[in-house]
């Protein structure tokens, strides 16, 4: 497993931001986010009180499609899912329910889907985008960061989008030179947001 290009943590209390990196670290691999992390920064001042994290993730997979994850077979009136990998399946079956309705999607036992009496071309049933790994790595992300944040930081902003993230959390209200500060912890990696 390729290690993070950048993770430091920058506190006013050397021996706090020893704890920190650690607790970071131990939070990020018991949530498996270190292996999609590219970068991270971690801030952390007691007095003022402020945490912020920002950081850079590694490109996430492809989308998710119906042909990743189960054989398309068209037959009279119905088509046919022979599911190999069941992870992706219940957000399927939702998104097979919302535009066929139930009535239409039966699902005999675990690896079979049947698709009854709807007219639509097999090769769009394969290519119907089931989930987005992003999204679901991003909330990972942001629930970690919540770990790791100080008890009683309840006061947060977060923003991800394009492969980086930034969250901020406090006791107290974020003023609005938060911006600058996290520009700043980005520089610092390279990077702008």
């Amino acid at each position: 497993m390729p290690a993070i290009e950048y993770f430091e943590v920058e506190c006013t209390e050397p021996l706090g931001g020893e704890y920190y990196k650690q607790i970071t670290n131990d939070v990020l691999l018991d949530h498996n986010l270190l292996r999609v992390m590219h970068k991270l920064h971690v801030f952390i001042d007691p007095k003022i009180p402020l945490f912020i994290a920002v950081g850079v993730v590694k490109k996430v997979t492809t989308l998710v499609r119906v042909r990743d994850i189960a054989n398309v077979n068209p037959l009279e009136g119905k088509i046919i899912l022979s599911i190999s990998d069941e992870t992706y399946l219940a957000p399927m079956l939702k998104i097979f329910w919302e535009r066929f309705g139930k009535d239409h999607v039966e699902q005999p036992d675990r690896f079979t889907v049947i698709l009854y009496g709807v007219s639509v071309d097999p090769k769009e049933i394969e290519e119907t985008v089931i989930a987005n790994p992003s999204e679901a790595l991003y909330k990972d992300l942001i629930y970690a960061l919540r770990c790791i944040a100080p008890e009683g930081f309840r006061v947060r902003k977060e923003t991800y989008g394009n492969e980086k993230f930034s969250f901020v959390a406090s006791e107290d209200t974020l003023t609005e030179n938060m911006d600058a500060r996290i520009k700043e912890k980005f520089a610092l990696m390279g990077e702008t947001p």
